[in-house]
Parts: structure tokens; C-alpha cells; sequence
């Protein structure tokens, strides 16, 4: 028995030149990489600014923390959770006939790859760049933020609805036609009911992406943490972002508590 398992150990696979080559071709990507790195850009109070920052991020302006007013930071939580909600609502109803052109199943292959093509292409365009061409049409605010989120919300929510329409039992569909229901009936008691688990944990699980978002796209004047988080860094009021980052913190624990409790519910009923 022992020599039979020495026998197949010395007739393995000798990998150990593929194996040095990988390794020498990481090697040489990170050192190359490695090179592009400069540190000539830092000054020599870096390590003081640094320093500044961290103790001003952990050190948030408490005032402006619980300022209940229009500039304070409960008011910003709110827009931006209003900006990302209401942008995945467009968003997720905007995708239901599109998950549905682009689904093979259903429709032609022609005209599913249109479909395809056409989401391929929304979901090229960075969300920053769709939040700088809304802020030229409607002015900044948080109605650009809000079309921006909803149409960066089609490309991703009709890729995960076009997939769970591919993959619907037909056996169900199979059988209520035979039992003679109508198209409505079919659609709502063989459809329906498997495909809103999906559409809605997409949903909310794109609402946690656009929370993100959203902040990010305050940065161009689309409403909501980013614009005042950019001003306060600018001016170097690190107690200030150090409050508006706090408020995010939060909001985003949050909300990913609860989105997490809702799908785990929808997933296993």
C-alpha cells in the first residue's frame, strides 16, 4: 500500500516550472507597478497634516452633527436617503420591460441582444460623468442626483431581472396552461409569484449601492453628503467632515441592517 501511494507520488504532475513562472511574472508586475508610485508630492509637514485629519475626522463637530436644521447633517442623511430611494423606485420600474425585451426566453434572440446592447452601453457610462450631463440640463440639486441614480439603476437592476427571468420554472407555466387558465392567470399565479422575491431583493440591494452613490455624486452638486463633505475638506474643517462622514457611517449601518433582514426574508419566505 505504501509503496503503491510513493509510486503515484513520484509520478505526479511536475508543475514547479509553471509554477516558477507565475511567480517570477508577479514579481516583475509588482515591482514595475512599484515604479509608477511617486512620493515626491509629499510635503514636509506631511506627516503634521496627517495628523490633523485623523484627530479632526475622530473629533466631529458635534453642533454641526445634531443641527436639525436645512445645513445640518440629520437634513443631509435625509435628502440622500430620499435621492437613493426614489432614484431605485425609476430605476426598478424603468427595468421591468427592459428585463423582459432582453430575456431570451421570451422574445427573439435578435431582439434580446438589442436589449443587451443597450444595457451594455448604460452601464459603460460612469455614474459621475450621467450626474455631470443632469447637472447641465436641470441645474444642481438633488433632482439631478435623483435621475442619475435612477438611470445607473437600469443597467445593473435589468441585468439581475433579465436573469431571473431566464431562469423561471416553465414546468409551472407548463402546467397552468393545461389546466386551461387564461394569460393574466398565468402571468399571476405561475410569473409573479417567482419573480418578485428577485425584483424586490435586487431593488433593495441597489438601494444600498445607490446610498453610496449618492454621496459620491454630491460632489459634482447633486444633492445630499457630498457637497458640503468637499467644502468642509477644502477649507480644512476636518471637525466638520469628520461629522458628515460620522452621519454616514451611520446611516449606511443602518440601512444595511435592515435591507439585510428584508432580503434574508424574501430569500427564505
Amino acid at each position: 500500500m505504501n509503496s503503491r501511494i510513493e509510486q503515484a507520488y513520484e509520478k505526479r504532475p511536475k508543475n514547479w516550472v509553471y509554477n516558477t513562472c507565475i511567480a517570477v511574472i508577479t514579481l516583475a508586475l509588482i515591482i514595475w507597478s512599484c515604479s509608477a508610485v511617486e512620493a515626491t508630492g509629499a510635503a514636509d509637514g506631511s506627516s503634521t497634516i496627517a495628523w490633523n485629519i485623523i484627530k479632526g475626522l475622530f473629533t466631529p463637530d458635534l453642533g454641526f452633527l445634531f443641527d436639525f436644521s436645512t445645513s445640518g447633517v440629520p437634513y443631509l442623511m435625509l435628502e440622500t436617503i430620499c435621492i437613493a430611494f426614489l432614484g431605485t423606485i425609476v430605476g426598478a420600474i424603468i427595468s421591468i420591460p427592459l428585463a423582459f425585451v432582453s430575456a431570451v426566453n421570451l422574445v427573439p434572440k435578435p431582439i434580446a441582444f438589442i436589449g443587451r446592447i443597450v444595457l451594455m452601453a448604460i452601464r459603460t457610462i460612469p455614474a459621475f460623468v450621467y450626474g455631470l450631463m443632469f447637472i447641465r440640463v436641470t441645474g444642481p440639486g438633488a433632482f439631478a442626483g435623483l435621475l442619475t441614480m435612477g438611470v445607473c439603476s437600469v443597467g445593473m437592476i435589468t441585468k439581475m431581472y433579465t436573469e431571473a427571468i431566464e431562469d423561471l420554472d416553465i414546468h409551472v407555466i407548463e402546467s397552468l396552461d393545461a389546466a386551461g387558465c387564461s394569460t393574466w392567470q398565468k402571468i399571476r399565479y405561475g410569473i409573479l409569484p417567482q419573480l418578485m422575491p428577485n425584483f424586490a431583493s435586487t431593488a433593495i440591494y441597489r438601494f444600498d449601492i445607490n446610498l453610496r452613490d449618492a454621496t459620491i455624486l454630491g460632489l459634482v452638486g447633486a444633492g445630499g453628503f457630498g457637497a458640503p463633505l468637499i467644502f468642509a475638506m477644502n477649507a480644512y474643517r476636518w471637525n466638520e467632515a469628520g461629522a458628515i462622514l460620522a452621519g454616514l457611517i451611520i446611516l449606511i449601518l443602518v440601512i444595511e441592517y435592515i435591507s439585510t433582514k428584508i432580503r434574508t426574508k424574501l430569500t427564505r419566505g
